[in-house]
Parts: C-alpha cells; structure tokens; sequence
C-alpha cells in the first residue's frame, strides 16, 4: 500500500454517511487476542516477536488467497445465475478479504507511523514501539490488523455514524477467518487471554466517536463524564486511551470485558450513546433557541478565519473546525458538507501536512502549511457549490 496514495483517499468511516452522524463521527469495534503458542509480548525478545509477525502475516495471506479462490468458484457460479435468472448478481464480495495490505511498521518513518495514527489506523503504541511490528490495512481504511502491539493480534473495525451492528458482523467474521489459521490464547473459565488484566474474557473494546460542542460550551459534560464512570464506562479523546479531548471529540468504550459476552457488551454502548445524543442534541436547540445570533457568529468567524488564514496553529484549527461542524449539522452554514468537515480534522494533522510536502515541517511552517490547506479546500468547496 502506498501510504503517500492514501492522502487524497478518505476513510470510510469519516463519509458523514452512517447513523446519527450529526453527533456520532464513527463506531469501532476491537479486539486484542494472542497466539498459543507464544508467550506475551513483554516476555519476548525481537526473534520471537518476528516469529509472531510471519505467523500472522501468513494467516493473512491465507483470507487472500483462499479469497481468489472463492472469487473463481463464485464468479462462475453467478455467471450460470445470471443466464437463469438475467440480471441477477450472486458475487457477494464482502464474503471476501482481497483488499488487505501489508505493511512493516518497523521500517517506517517517524512522520508514517504518525501518518497512520492520525488515520485511527494504528495505536499510539504500536507507532511508538521497537522491534518487529506491523499492521494489515484495508483499502476503504475501515479494517487494520495492528501486529505485535500491546498483544500478538489487535483486530478493528471502523464503521461511519453509529453502526455497532456492521461492527461487530464484519469483526466476527474477521476473528473467525484468522482463528482458522491460527490458534488463540484461551482459557475455558476465562475466555481470551491477553496481556492486560483488564483485557480479559472477550478481549472486545466497543467504542463510539461523538462530537459533542455544545456540551463542552454549556459545561454540561461534567455530567456526561460523571454518569460514566457510575456506569463502568471510558471517556477518552481522539486518539483513544491517553489522548486528550481535541475538537470537542471523546470516545465513549467499555473498560471491562470479563464476566459479559460480546453481545451484552456492544448492548451496554448501545443502549448509553442515544441518551448522549440526544442530550447533544437539546443542547444544541436550547443554543440555535435562546442565542441563534451569537452562535451564528460563532460559526461564521469560525468559517471566516479557516476561509482566510495565513497561518493557524493545529489547535485553533480543531476549535474552529468544531464550530465549522456544529454549523453544518445545524444548517447555519452550507459549506462544506459533512464529509468534508470530517476530513478536515485529519488531513490537518502534522503527519498530514508533512507528508503533503515530502519533508519534516517547523511548527511555524506547519501552521503556514495547514492554514494554506485549509483555504485550498474551502475554497474548492465553494466552486463546487457555484
């Protein structure tokens, strides 16, 4: 996969598209799982951590293969299906994974390995590691298979809005495709085995991205924050465990796997986040209500200063960008469109930006670069308009 191809292509799960989008950016699943044979990663040294690489990479080369395989079998099984029944389609390719890409983590550049954290495609630890590492994305940037992170095997699924259901089939089948090449880490009265305590059991991590403005303006995330934590449940930033909130961004998980299965698990995050969204939501109304003109204003300078900057900081940006995108869902403004919105947060990121150029960037020539990057966009944004 080339990494530079990949900053023109958005990731699926920032298309604005899914469920709930307005407040939910995007639904992961995860799972963390190890091999049997192999002890944890902490009692490894880089031979054994290379010897778990190649393991799992021919597992994956495995889904590949038996992938055009099935592709064969299938295309001539639906081309009989189509002379009897003209206009018929029986080739279901997302039975199939022939669009996963190999790539050496070790080998990559400081800027790449951010690159791809930006993305959500890899960990902050894994891009922070040494030794033999790897990950296995897929072309639509809604699949990676982090490699010798802080387990053997970090499996997830990104899915647009708030999508739980497409997580978890597409995850199922994933886990099972790769457990037929390999053999887990299980225990009978624990379930998975993994390096973290807190891991065990089902190894599952729900996690739902929301952006939530006008609960950080109100003050009102206070209560968000509190009536989580009674619940069992996570508040992190963009970037997961140990990340800060940027741009009005928390990620809502569960913290515990052991003692529930899968289901009760995705059940629980299921049943939390509307109540979220709609406390966002009247929040919002009760803003566009009692001060539709001071929040217009709020988003029109927002939209001005990104529309005309000659250099910006990232973190004014994601404040402003924040602004931008509660201006959009609220109708307050027409340009950009969601999915624009959301990509803007990413591909102003410092890895981004430098590999935009080809080179490492100063501070002061990244802030340069993305205020330029942010009037190219909207400004293409508003010819398309035209």
């Amino acid at each position: 996969m080339d990494l530079d191809a990949l900053l023109s292509v958005t990731g699926g799960w920032l298309s604005g598209k899914g469920d709930e989008s307005d407040v939910v950016v995007s639904s992961r699943i995860r799972l963390a799982r190890n091999l049997a044979q192999y002890p944890f990663l902490t009692r490894t040294d880089d031979q054994t951590r290379l010897e778990i690489e190649q393991t799992l990479r021919d597992a994956v080369s495995q889904l590949h293969r038996r992938a055009a395989a099935r592709s064969e079998s299938v295309g001539e099984a639906a081309s009989s299906a189509r002379k009897a029944a003209p206009g018929g389609d029986t080739n279901d390719s997302s039975l199939y994974y022939d669009d996963l890409a190999f790539i050496d983590v070790e080998v990559l550049s400081r800027i790449d390995r951010q690159f791809l954290m930006e993305r959500q495609l890899i960990s902050r630890e894994l891009s922070e590691a040494s030794g033999p590492r790897a990950v296995v994305i897929g072309n639509s940037q809604q699949t990676s298979v982090m490699i010798n992170e802080e387990d053997h095997l970090r499996m997830q699924i990104l899915r647009s809005g708030f999508n739980l259901d497409d997580c978890w089939a597409e995850m199922n089948r994933l886990d099972d495709a790769i457990e037929s090449q390999v053999a887990y880490a299980f225990h009978e009265q624990f379930g998975y085995l993994t390096a973290c305590p807190t891991n065990v059991g089902t190894g599952i991590r729900v996690s739902v991205m929301m952006h939530l403005p006008a609960l950080v303006q109100t003050r009102e995330i206070q209560k968000v924050f509190q009536a989580m934590q009674k619940m069992g449940l996570a508040v992190r930033g963009l970037y997961g465990e140990g990340s800060q909130a940027m741009g009005d961004f928390y990620q809502i998980s569960n913290q515990i796997t052991l003692g529930k299965n899968e289901v009760e698990i995705i059940d629980m995050i299921r049943d939390v986040v509307p109540n979220i969204i709609n406390y966002e939501r009247r929040v919002r109304k009760a803003l566009v209500t009692e001060s539709h003109q001071q929040l217009h204003d709020q988003v029109a300078r927002a939209y001005g200063i990104l529309r005309n900057a000659q250099t910006i900081s990232s973190e004014e940006t994601l404040h402003l960008l924040s602004s931008l995108r509660m201006g959009v869902n609220l109708g307050l403004i027409e340009t950009p469109d969601l999915s624009l919105a959301n990509e803007l947060f990413i591909q102003t990121q410092p890895a981004h930006l430098q590999k935009r150029y080809s080179r490492e960037l100063s501070s002061a020539e990244r802030n340069t670069a993305r205020a330029g990057y942010l009037r190219e966009r909207l400004s293409e944004a508003e010819g398309d308009e035209d």
